[in-house]
């Protein structure tokens, strides 16, 4: 035994211990970082993180919900729910959820009294619009039919009684360029997770 009356193998035992522990620990945090890593990969290049701001996608989202959001390899299609950025529509000029209602060369036209929506002469049917009853339907600060330029997108949000859009001059059509992405999924509040699909799939 040495001074403090304790055995050298149980010393040496209690060492390799020890050492057993922190590299349990060591292999922990490193995999954790490689999953912190990983993750942030796929958020930074498959999708990231983007919260519903306003009541302008209501009934489909909610303000403050989290969606899932991604650009690759997308190309815009009717029905679409889309996170759109467009620094220079001003006082609009901040990310804006929306759907897809027309592409490029195609002729949008609306009749407000009725609020029916046709897209190349074809009446849409839209199951996700809603329509507050106890306000009126905002009109649009130009006239319609409209064509779609090339390289760019007509968008409305599913509130048609309270949503800043390509009605309002500020926005327009905009520019597939500021596209952010896709809306893929809701994730959060958990009890809501929902995996988009167009709404003109059969």
């Amino acid at each position: 035994m040495n001074d403090n009356n304790v055995p050298v193998h149980e010393k040496s035992s209690e060492s390799k211990s020890i050492k057993k522990s922190i590299g349990a620990a060591y292999e922990i945090i490193e995999t954790v970082a490689k999953v912190t890593v990983i993750i942030m990969l796929a958020f930074a290049f498959i999708g990231r993180l983007n919260i519903v701001d306003g009541s302008s996608m209501r009934e489909t989202l909610v303000d403050g919900e989290e969606l899932i959001v991604s650009d690759l390899f997308y190309t815009p299609k009717a029905g679409d729910i889309v996170v759109v950025h467009d620094i220079s529509a001003f006082p609009y000029n901040e990310p804006l959820v929306k759907r897809v209602i027309a592409t490029e060369g195609q002729t949008v036209d609306i009749d407000f009294s009725t609020w029916t929506l046709t897209v190349d002469g074809k009446v849409i049917d839209e199951p996700y619009r809603w329509l507050d009853p106890s306000r009126s339907t905002l009109t649009a600060d130009y006239s319609f039919p409209i064509t779609v330029p090339d390289g760019e997108i007509f968008v409305l949000g599913d509130n048609r009684n309270g949503s800043a859009d390509s009605r309002q001059i500020e926005i327009g059509t905009i520019d597939t360029r500021c596209i952010v992405g896709r809306a893929i999924a809701r994730i959060l509040p958990f009890n809501k997770f929902t995996v988009f699909k167009s709404p003109y799939e059969k």
